[in-house]
């Protein structure tokens, strides 16, 4: 079964976390940890799913062309990193907007994928499917079936399907866009395994357990940051809990990669949903 494999190209990570704490004047060094990135797929002989900042694409649409020119897929995650909750849906759709056009501006084609900045869908911003619809998007990868510190959505479903604009937790046989929610290990409990923090946190060999067990009934998707494979951003003075979310694990997360590229088949979010 081939899982999909998604990669937020992005830079000073977790805005909510640390974005009072963030220097004025930084480098965000996006192209220093992308590069070693696509080096590793292309040891692999794997293609992944970039959800692509609007912002990073506007800054270094060359870096945009050499992703998609190795095959990858180029996805939208908003232009600003804002929350859909910050932005509201005017907001929400200027970006969408702005983000549309640099994409397809840099790569020839529009994005039909989307996740949300901080997988920030939910039932308090379900109208987001109907601005995404409007603009061709064909499946969303932002809606977390747990409640986390930050984020998500504990009723809904576990695997593929179609959100209600008015009830993001219920299937809608006619919704337009196809849902790909952030992979949960359920046994007694609900455990996030999809990435970041949660890929961070676990042992290599649960992982890769909790993956096939997934792999029985359907595909996983996995995410991460470039800052967490490649972790060469300066560490800030953060809150304990914020410190401990950003950072914790952050220097097993690329043999931790390796150990899943190396053990499972993975291909872009698109592929394995059949688009």
């Amino acid at each position: 079964m081939k899982n999909a494999l998604t990669i937020d190209l992005e830079y000073w990570h977790s805005p909510e976390l640390i974005r009072s704490f963030a220097p004025e004047k930084r480098d965000d060094l996006i192209i220093k940890m992308t590069t070693p990135i696509l080096r590793l797929l292309d040891e692999f002989g794997v293609s992944a799913t970039f959800f692509v900042l609007g912002a990073v694409a506007e800054k270094y649409p060359e870096l945009v062309t050499e992703i998609h020119s190795r095959g990858h897929e180029i996805a939208s995650h908003a232009y600003s990193h804002r929350t859909l909750h910050e932005l509201g849906r005017g907001g929400f759709e200027d970006e969408i907007d702005r983000s549309v056009r640099l994409l397809r501006e840099i790569t020839g084609e529009p994005p039909i994928g989307f996740r949300a900045p901080s997988f920030s869908i939910d039932n308090a911003t379900g109208w987001a499917f109907d601005v995404l619809a409007r603009y061709g998007f064909k499946y969303d990868s932002s809606i977390f079936p747990v409640t986390t510190y930050l984020y998500g959505v504990h009723d809904a479903p576990l695997g593929i399907y179609r959100p209600s604009a008015q009830n993001v937790a219920e299937n809608d046989p006619n919704g337009k866009i196809i849902e790909f929610p952030l992979t949960i290990f359920e046994y007694a409990r609900k455990v996030p395994i999809s990435g970041g923090f949660y890929l961070r946190v676990l042992p290599l060999k649960v992982l890769k357990g909790m993956i096939r067990i997934v792999n029985e009934e359907q595909p996983a998707v996995i995410y991460l940051h470039p800052w967490e494979i490649v972790p060469v951003m300066p560490r800030l003075k953060l809150p304990l809990q914020s410190r401990f979310i950003t950072y914790h694990g952050i220097k097993s997360t690329r043999a931790k990669l390796e150990g899943l590229l190396a053990s499972f088949s993975f291909a872009p979010a698109r592929e394995v949903l059949g688009l």
